[in-house]
């Protein structure tokens, strides 16, 4: 009996708990914390804390591998959805079905400002071969400039699975910490005549246009970067569900049901890769590469929308430019509010949300030409 009790007693999780395991609880609770207190990206950060405070308690076998006749823990399989590349793309369904591209279609050079903005994800990939990372975990490190959490995941699960959870926490903490990152970088870049410029008004755009959008994007996509197919492909399914005004079922469960569920297992999925491996220098040299990736990106759409006015005769408040990092619609409610500082009767956000919503392309392609590459 008392051989049965020590058996017992050893296999608790408080006599495998390490400092190690106590630190990463503290980290995990920290997550959360900062989801619920601060606002942080909650619906992402919470489940991911979560996840993190689940793996790192000892001993509860959630994320043990099948065994012979032995079913593995549950997490093991509901990881597959990220490890086979299924999680991603259907939350950029979910993105596309809430996605209005008339702003984009309106004011097609937007197009521009949300390319330049992936000039962060290659800058941030050659310094993190300098800082001694391997080609494929640079790339996954840098595909954080394009503030898209999803994409950060699915390419990071492709090239470089175990930094997968400092990739995505460094993301997606990044994408809530917008509105502190890029206002000091615009008011540096531009002139306080510059962010008081006011923009011609958008054209309306037809309903047919918003149908055959997503329809040429995704040919012209996926034939010029295959590797970009399930990305760009579900996110322009999404956005024709919603366009095409005849599936309104369809492309609310898209919007609601389908994405809430998706981002719940997505986010455990990935707080459980977060061992007491996530304790390391490489995760300090992740988190600096990441907000230099951001400011980057916001500095090279702010440059490309200055260098466009002296071409042009319609002119763009440059700050639209920051715009172009895919964190929709956070980034172009940052353009407006600090444009709207500088003149309360500019109204900037319809005219961000064109670059903001090419920024999600770029970086669907961006991400697509990497695997390409490096695959």
């Amino acid at each position: 009996m008392i051989d049965h009790l020590i058996r017992y007693l050893e296999a608790t999780g408080f006599s495998n708990l390490t400092l190690d395991h106590v630190i990463m609880i503290g980290v995990a609770c920290l997550l959360i914390y900062l989801a619920i207190a601060k606002k942080f990206e909650p619906l992402l950060l919470i489940p991911i804390g979560f996840g993190a405070l689940l793996i790192n308690l000892p001993a509860n076998g959630l994320m043990a591998p099948p065994h012979g006749e032995e079913i593995g823990g549950l997490f093991w399989y509901i990881y597959h959805g990220i490890k086979l590349e299924i999680f991603p793309p259907l939350i950029f369904l979910g993105i596309g079905a809430m996605t209005d591209f008339g702003p984009l279609i309106a004011n097609p050079r937007m197009l521009l400002l949300g390319a330049a903005a992936q000039f962060g994800i290659f800058a941030t990939l050659l310094g993190a071969v300098a800082m001694g990372f391997t080609p494929t975990e640079a790339a996954s490190i840098g595909i954080i400039g394009g503030a898209d959490g999803p994409t950060s995941i699915f390419v990071s699960a492709k090239l470089a699975p175990h930094l997968l959870g400092p990739i995505a926490v460094a993301a997606y903490s990044y994408m809530a910490l917008v509105p502190l990152i890029q206002p000091p970088i615009m008011k540096l870049l531009t002139t306080k005549r510059e962010r008081r410029i006011v923009m011609v008004n958008l054209r309306n755009v037809s309903r047919i246009e918003k149908i055959l959008f997503p329809i040429a994007v995704t040919i012209l996509c996926i034939l010029l970067v295959p590797a970009s197919s399930a990305l760009i492909g579900l996110l322009m399914f999404g956005n024709l569900l919603r366009e095409s005004g005849i599936v309104e079922r369809l492309s609310r469960t898209a919007q609601n049901e389908m994405i809430n569920i998706i981002t719940i297992l997505l986010g455990l999925s990935v707080g459980m890769t977060m061992t007491t491996d996530f304790l390391s220098w490489g995760t300090i040299k992740i988190l600096i590469l990441g907000v230099l990736a951001f400011s980057f990106a916001t500095a090279a759409g702010i440059l490309i929308a200055k260098f466009m006015n002296l071409l042009t005769k319609n002119p763009i408040n440059p700050l639209i430019g920051a715009a172009g990092v895919s964190a929709v619609p956070m980034a172009a409610r940052v353009a407006h509010t600090v444009g709207q500082k500088e003149n309360p009767q500019n109204y900037l956000l319809m005219h961000a949300m064109g670059p903001n919503v090419a920024g999600v392309i770029g970086t669907a392609v961006a991400a697509g030409v990497l695997i390409a590459i490096l695959s």
